[in-house]
């Protein structure tokens, strides 16, 4: 009877039951942390090449450099997409038209494979911005 009242190791068995969930809600969290994050970084990456884009003197030019400075904030930022997209909707490119720039990026959760996500997920951000107006004139 005094064996059956005796609850000397509980604290341990009960450790080794919830130890696995615990270590699952942590990698839940790393996984939801790490999405938010790319999210922002990618909305920033998004942001950079449209300025860039309306920065340029042509169409062509627009789109080289909104790819360069989307492939360039993106190594600064430290992400390492495995599919990267850059897409450029410059329409009538003058001063005062719209430029839209979508970046998307195909980030890898291999290392997260316990909570049986799958082994990527893509992250997408557009931006718009102005061609500049004075950017042709000299003083």
């Amino acid at each position: 009877m005094r064996l059956l009242r005796d609850d000397r190791g509980s604290t341990a068995a009960e450790l080794t039951l919830v130890a696995p969930l615990m270590v699952l809600l942590l990698l839940f969290v790393v996984l939801c942390g790490r999405l938010a994050t790319t999210q922002l970084r990618i909305s920033d990456v998004a942001h950079q090449a449209v300025r860039a884009a309306t920065a340029a003197r042509t169409p062509a030019q627009a789109s080289a450099a909104a790819h360069h400075t989307a492939r360039a904030s993106l190594d600064a930022a430290g992400i390492t997409c495995q599919s990267l997209s850059v897409a450029v909707d410059s329409g009538d490119f003058r001063p005062g038209a719209t430029v839209t720039v979508t970046v998307s990026c195909v980030v890898g959760l291999q290392d997260l494979t316990a909570l049986g996500v799958p082994g990527s997920r893509t992250v997408s951000s557009t931006f718009s911005s102005v061609v500049d107006l004075w950017r042709g004139v000299r003083p």
